[in-house]
């Protein structure tokens, strides 16, 4: 049997300090192949998900493993090299750099990272996606002289460029009309159903529900906010 693209086992985080949020998640997979949605209430701990899925946080207890390799076990600067190699995020705010034009922030994953290395398609593979996309008007632009719609599109295909074997995406679809947002989860899917890889979004668009494997609901998996 082969590994899940991801899992969580026995996973428990709290946030520090008096308070704290804490989320609990007794298992989570996701196989190779599927595309799950995940949705749940503001503050049941949705984006604390995925960034543990991701190694951006490390749980105070239980495993996450990416492929087999348990990621909670690796140091931070492994756990990022890791991640830009073998995850594609979405991120809710964009996290595009200012200072890099659209184009030069779709291909960055190959300027941080030596083990994905030099590739002859990657250019080709950019225009690609920012055609099908519909930002290939603005490759020459900077962020700031972006619309959100178009900083939303251009986030997206820096998370498909380097054909990722997991894709996390968290509200992808939120500063997009209606249009767009389909557009935008179809092409998340077929790169999913094309290569072999995985995806977990999270997203309040429940009209997109019906489009994805699974749906799972965090209130009943996890033990949030307790």
């Amino acid at each position: 049997m082969t590994s899940p693209a991801a899992l969580l086992e026995d996973v428990s985080y709290r946030y520090p300090g008096p308070g704290g949020f804490g989320l609990r998640v007794p298992m989570l997979r996701v196989d190779r192949g599927e595309c799950v949605a995940c949705v749940g209430a503001s503050g049941c701990g949705k984006t604390t998900l995925i960034n543990l899925m991701a190694g951006v946080l490390v749980p105070d207890s239980g495993r996450v493993s990416l492929g087999g390799l348990v990621l909670s076990e690796l140091s931070e600067s492994r756990r990022r090299a890791e991640r830009i190699r073998r995850i594609g995020m979405v991120f809710q705010e964009f996290e595009l750099l200012d200072y890099l034009s659209a184009f030069n922030n779709i291909v960055l994953p190959y300027r941080l990272s030596g083990a994905l290395g030099p590739v002859s398609c990657v250019r080709d593979r950019a225009l690609e996606l920012a055609e099908t996309l519909g930002v290939s008007h603005v490759l020459r632009r900077r962020p700031g002289r972006l619309s959100q719609g178009e900083r939303q599109r251009v986030a997206v295909c820096r998370a498909l460029v380097t054909g990722p074997e997991l894709i996390i995406a968290d509200e992808p679809t939120g500063n997009l009309d209606p249009g767009n947002a389909d557009g935008v989860i179809d092409l998340l899917i077929e790169s999913v159903r094309g290569s072999g890889a995985a995806m977990l979004v999270v997203t309040h668009n429940h009209k997109l529900l019906d489009r994805f494997d699974r749906v799972i609901h965090l209130d009943d998996l996890s033990g949030a906010g307790s």
